[in-house]
């Protein structure tokens, strides 16, 4: 989300087939911010996260300079 509460992108939104739950460990996910086919790149500034898991939320706050 930007610092207007605009979503920006989507990284992973999946459901897990075993009961709903993804292996325990630690998991990464590259936000690709640059310009792809044509579309105009994410600007640099602050920008927000949200970690969902059950009934865990996390925001937490990015900052993207180019």
């Amino acid at each position: 989300f930007d610092v207007l509460g605009r979503e920006v992108a989507t990284l992973v939104n999946e459901v897990y087939p075993v009961n709903g739950v993804k292996e325990p460990g630690t998991h990464e996910v590259i936000w690709g911010a640059s310009p792809v086919n044509g579309a105009s790149g994410v600007a640099s500034g602050v920008y927000f996260y949200r970690l969902t898991a059950g009934d865990f939320i996390q925001t937490r706050k990015a900052i993207l300079l180019r």
